[in-house]
Formats: structure tokens, C-alpha cells, sequence
């Protein structure tokens, strides 16, 4: 039997003696395309840096690759919400695509010809060789993302996580990612996260939805039931890449 991709076990974490994850259970295997869905504040981004290693849990077994996350860090690729960068330094594309190789390699050993070859390979994969030496200040939010996406794939990784990769972007280039990374889970397991029941494409292959507990679904259909009981409010499902609605009272509307 293969070792899945990703394996947690009974995993509860609390800050402050406040819950964030309850007892969650998740399998993912490989060359999976997995989302996770959720509220915000529900513990998403706290259940990707438990995966990447970043976070230990209070209960519970996280395996990566079938090892645990920091003896895997260097199959895992990460795509974070937010850029932490200056937008108004002066560096170039192909400088911050090429930062994802540092994990590749030695403490203090410079990055070489194969690393710059890497860098440019994935941007050409992902269609923006031509912005190699543009000021990363000057792209657009659907420019920048691929460039992280680039960034993250450097390194080669075996799994791809991302946090909410489509936030702040139009509808069309949004879904352009989610078909990106339908072409990339050919090659390696894909998990992203991300509040925005309109933001699941039908290339994704598997939901989960996430509330502090996981509900996962082997499948990419959403029923309005499912969405009710990780809300926790009625929730009416219109057509993929369609806005959503919340209907009814509910909580202490009155």
C-alpha cells in the first residue's frame, strides 16, 4: 500500500487554552487535489504550518512523506497568503524566484548556474519568463501569485501547499490558478485553503471543510448541508465560479 502524501492523526491544537484544531483527521494521497474549505478564523492556516512543521501540535501524529513534517521540509513547497517582502524593493522576478532554492541547499552556500537554471524553468512553466527582470513592485496581483507559485516550485517539492491563492484576484485569473494547479497536482500532491465557497473551481478532486474539526468529502461536490454544518448558518449553492448566498436567520438575528 502507498504512503499517503499527508496523515494526521487525532490532531488538537489550542492557543491560550483556546481551541484551534479539534481532533483532525486527514489523509491526503498523492498527486491529490485537495481543498480545504472554511470560515475565517476556522483554523486553516493553522493546519498548513501544522503540516509544513511550523506548529506542533498539543495531540496527535502529523507524518509527511510518510516521516515527520521537519524531517520533510525539503519535499514541501509553501505559498503563503501574504508576500512578506517590500514591494518597493528593488529586486528582480527572477531574484525572488530564485530565494526558493536556499532551502535546497547548504547553510551560507551561495546559489549556483543549476539553481538560476531551476528558477528559470519554473518560470517559463508558469508562462512569465518575460517578467524575469521586472521590479517585483511593478506586477499585478495574477503576476505576483505565479511568481510565489514559482518561488515555492524551486524547490521541487513533492507536496504544494498554498494559503487562500486566489484572494485579492479577479474571478478570470483566479481561475486560472485553480487550472494551474490541476497541472501541477499531475506531477505532485496539491492542498490549498480558502474561505470562498465561489473560489472551488471543479478541477479540484476532493473537499474538505474545516471548522476547528474536519469534515472530508471524496468528492469536489459541496451540498448545502455539508456548508451548513461547518458555518453553522443555512448556506444556498448556486453554479461553480457563482457568488453564494446565506439565507435565513440565523445565530441571534432576529
Amino acid at each position: 500500500m502507498s504512503v499517503p502524501a499527508i496523515e494526521l492523526d487525532g490532531v488538537s491544537l489550542a492557543f491560550r487554552d483556546t481551541p484551534v484544531l479539534e481532533d483532525v483527521n486527514l489523509r491526503v494521497e498523492a498527486n491529490d487535489y485537495l481543498a480545504i474549505l472554511g470560515p475565517n478564523g476556522c483554523g486553516k492556516t493553522t493546519l498548513l504550518k501544522v503540516i509544513l512543521g511550523l506548529l506542533r501540535p498539543d495531540r496527535g501524529r502529523v507524518l509527511v512523506q510518510g516521516r515527520r513534517p521537519e524531517k520533510s521540509r525539503g519535499t514541501l513547497g509553501y505559498v503563503p497568503q501574504h508576500a512578506r517582502f517590500d514591494l518597493d524593493f528593488p529586486i528582480r522576478v527572477i531574484d525572488v524566484v530564485r530565494m526558493g532554492r536556499l532551502a535546497a541547499r547548504p547553510l551560507f552556500r551561495p546559489l549556483g548556474d543549476a539553481d538560476h537554471k531551476i528558477a528559470q524553468r519554473e518560470l517559463e512553466r508558469l508562462e512569465i519568463a518575460d517578467l524575469a527582470l521586472r521590479p517585483i513592485g511593478s506586477l499585478s496581483g495574477g503576476q505576483l501569485q505565479r511568481v510565489l507559485i514559482a518561488r515555492a516550485l524551486t524547490l521541487e517539492p513533492k507536496v504544494l501547499l498554498l494559503d487562500e491563492p486566489t484572494a485579492s484576484l479577479d474571478e478570470r485569473i483566479g481561475v486560472s490558478v485553480f487550472e494551474l494547479l490541476k497541472e501541477l497536482s499531475q506531477e505532485m500532491t496539491v492542498v490549498l485553503v480558502t474561505h470562498d465557497i465561489g473560489a472551488i473551481s471543479q478541477s479540484v478532486r476532493n473537499v474538505a471543510c474545516l471548522n476547528r474539526t474536519l469534515h472530508c468529502h471524496p468528492t469536489k461536490e459541496l451540498t448545502s448541508e455539508i456548508l451548513e454544518a461547518t458555518y453553522g448558518c443555512p448556506v444556498e449553492l448556486l453554479a461553480h465560479g457563482q457568488p453564494h448566498r446565506v439565507l435565513g436567520p440565523h445565530g441571534d438575528e432576529s
